[in-house]
């Protein structure tokens, strides 16, 4: 695998960012006679993170060998994946002018079935967010302890480092909204939207346990597609470690 670290400036953003880049190994890759077929895996950190935050806490780089799978790591902030009121358009930068920048450079796949994301935490929140506002992009999506039920956390207020107001405003429900998980799995089950598939993994230890286990009961009660695990774990990397691994075992890939 080559390991790629980029500094580039984000149109989107207003400002220069980095992003982690692992691709599968080829002669071609670099000389343009290397198809664009590679199956891509963007994989999003959580709230105290960034960019680099899988390549030094998992094996991420070895797990994705073995499938021959690129995986692009890019850093959000404190945005929990949002176009933030007072802030950047985080959303926007990681739903449409990542993958477009990325695939300039590198013969990544645009078909929908060879794309996918993933993340933890918040990150996990953002890969479900993502997938779920824009279900013609992805073939799968994962949440490893996964922020799910944003609104619970809005109202608890700011915390380690969560400033709701600078990300959402003057708002004071995220209820029945685009933010909200819960209200767009209810609307796409009503509407008959074909879904990503969807895995979701949380530690029985977790603080976010029972955010998790609520989203996995009305998942299950709209008899929507879900891949479901947990399992006696904290918040904490070695549980992501192996969550991941599974993650990429578990992608559709052939």
């Amino acid at each position: 695998m080559s390991f790629i670290q980029l500094n580039f400036n984000s149109k989107c953003l207003g400002m220069r960012t980095n992003v982690n880049v692992i691709i599968p190994e080829s002669d071609k890759i670099f000389t343009g006679q290397f198809n664009k077929n590679l199956k891509t895996l963007y994989l999003l950190h959580g709230l105290g993170n960034d960019y680099s935050a899988y390549m030094r806490y998992t094996s991420i780089e070895r797990y994705a060998l073995k499938k021959n799978l690129a995986v692009v790591m890019p850093s959000a902030d404190h945005s929990f994946y949002t176009d933030m009121e007072y802030g950047h358009k985080y959303f926007t930068f990681i739903s449409e002018e990542i993958p477009q920048f990325i695939r300039n450079i590198f013969p990544l796949s645009d078909k929908r079935e060879d794309n996918f994301i993933a993340g933890h935490s918040m990150g996990g929140y953002g890969s479900f967010k993502i997938a779920l506002l824009k279900p013609e992009s992805f073939a799968a999506a994962a949440s490893l302890s996964g922020a799910l039920d944003i609104n619970h956390l809005f109202i608890e207020g700011p915390k380690n480092g969560f400033n709701t107001k600078s990300i959402y405003g003057d708002m004071e429900t995220l209820e029945n909204t685009d933010n909200d998980l819960f209200y767009l799995i209810k609307k796409h089950a009503e509407n008959g939207v074909i879904l990503p598939k969807l895995y979701q993994t949380c530690g029985t230890e977790d603080f976010l346990y029972d955010d998790n286990v609520r989203f996995r009961d009305l998942v299950q009660k709209l008899k929507l597609p879900l891949t479901y695990k947990e399992g006696p774990g904290e918040h904490e990397w070695g549980f992501w470690d192996n969550a991941i691994k599974e993650v990429i075992d578990w992608l559709p890939i052939d």
